[in-house]
């Protein structure tokens, strides 16, 4: 199992335990971003010893290759002493150098490999967790609005039912008590507290006023010609004859 399919492993098992204890949304998803960071931080730690590994092969393998043409130089400078003994000597160590120089650029050619496949993956990773961060501010939205159609529908749930309701007409009820009792207080301090003298010149001033709209209803009718003159109703005709009776009354009368 590479470092990533670890750490997802690790990551995955961690969000998994939080969802399953999660109370709070909130404190969940932020958790869950800070452990994103702290995975993303180890991560960042064992992808950077993985290139400093892949620098170590390369030094060790270049210092290989030149180690390797030293001998070599050594090997014809004691061909040109005419020591040819120093030279094979030399040329064994040279043949050493050089093989184990192959073999470690070839280590360090599939680790730069691995490196760069790592450097990837961890670029990805970094992408994830800034994507989880915005998604974060939508997601606890979202929550937030659940939330408050939930309040909602449980305060829409309860007024439902008769008891509030009733509640409120008993109070409304209550305040029109309170207010016709406020009213005849008021009027039983006026008629027993007041200005008895003033209160009959009000009621005086009232049933003036009734009068004079008695003589306005009965000009209104002589203008449309339903009094006779004097003020007397005018005379009812019956049928297409449409005789007058008001002189019949008038000698029954007598």
């Amino acid at each position: 199992m590479g470092i990533f399919d670890r750490l997802a492993a690790l990551l995955k098992s961690n969000i998994n335990d939080l969802i399953s204890k999660a109370e709070n949304p909130e404190k969940m998803l932020d958790q869950i971003v800070v452990d994103m960071q702290n995975q993303l931080g180890r991560a960042k730690q064992q992808v950077a010893a993985a290139i400093a590994d892949e620098k170590r092969l390369k030094d060790q393998f270049e210092a290989e290759y030149k180690q390797s043409q030293d001998w070599e130089n050594k090997a014809m400078l004691a061909v040109k002493e005419g020591r040819d003994d120093l030279a094979k000597q030399a040329l064994v160590r040279q043949a050493e150098h050089y093989e184990h120089a192959v073999t470690l650029e070839g280590t360090w050619q599939s680790h730069v490999l691995e490196t760069e496949k790592l450097k990837n993956s961890l670029r990805d990773l970094n992408d994830k967790i800034q994507e989880a961060k915005r998604k974060k501010n939508l997601l606890l939205a979202r929550q937030r609005r659940a939330q408050a159609q939930q309040k909602i529908s449980e305060t829409m749930s309860s007024m439902s039912e008769k008891s509030a309701f009733e509640a409120f007409a008993r109070m409304e009820e209550k305040i029109a008590t309170n207010e016709r009792m406020l009213q005849a207080s008021t009027e039983i301090e006026e008629e027993f507290t007041g200005d008895r003298l003033a209160g009959d010149f009000k009621r005086l001033e009232k049933q003036a006023g009734s009068a004079n709209a008695d003589q306005q209803l009965l000009a209104l009718k002589q203008k449309m010609g339903l009094l006779g003159p004097g003020g007397s109703t005018p005379s009812k005709r019956i049928g297409a004859g449409e005789e007058v009776v008001n002189a019949d009354i008038e000698d029954k009368k007598k």
